[in-house]
């Protein structure tokens, strides 16, 4: 972007040939920092470290974890009744 308005600029065709026109190089700065900033954000959103750092859950209750763990057989029925009035308690 910046070397397509420098070459306008050489050849005039922005009026007066590039002499104050400086502001013409501002604007190709910033729309190319636009788009670095864009092409940056779009690589770090899609990697893996991000996706699974917006993937994790919310914190789940201890019920929760309790009943997930008597699910997979980890404890059985009288132990997940206990533990889960304790919790109440």
């Amino acid at each position: 972007m910046v070397t397509v308005l420098a070459q306008m600029m050489d050849r005039g065709d922005m009026g007066g040939g590039g002499s104050g026109h400086w502001w013409w190089w501002a604007i190709g700065l910033v729309v190319l920092a636009v788009l670095v900033v864009a092409v940056v954000v779009a690589v770090t959103r899609s990697s893996p470290a991000h996706a699974a750092a917006v993937a994790q859950p919310a914190r789940r209750s201890a019920e929760d974890v309790l009943a997930d763990r008597f699910a997979r057989g980890e404890i059985d029925e009288a132990e997940y009744r206990q533990r889960r009035e304790a919790l109440r308690e």
